[in-house]
């Protein structure tokens, strides 16, 4: 086997994805477990546009200036 053909192991993400999804769940907790999983997303997301909001000084007026260019 080619070396470079080999993938290196699942995430923890991964993994504990897998395990979630090997069960046979109704429809509606998958569509509840994509929700949890969304927000989990944006929030962090949020979190670190916050913060490197504040690492940067931005404000809102220096924001408009910036689109206004």
């Amino acid at each position: 086997m080619d070396i470079s053909s080999v993938h290196p192991p699942l995430s923890n993400i991964q993994a504990e994805l897998l395990k979630v999804f090997s069960a046979d769940i109704p429809e509606k907790h998958l569509v509840e477990l994509k929700t949890i999983m969304a927000r989990f997303l944006l929030d962090s997301a949020r979190d670190k546009a916050d913060a490197a909001w504040d690492e940067n000084g931005y404000t809102d007026e220096k924001l408009k200036q910036m689109l206004n260019k």
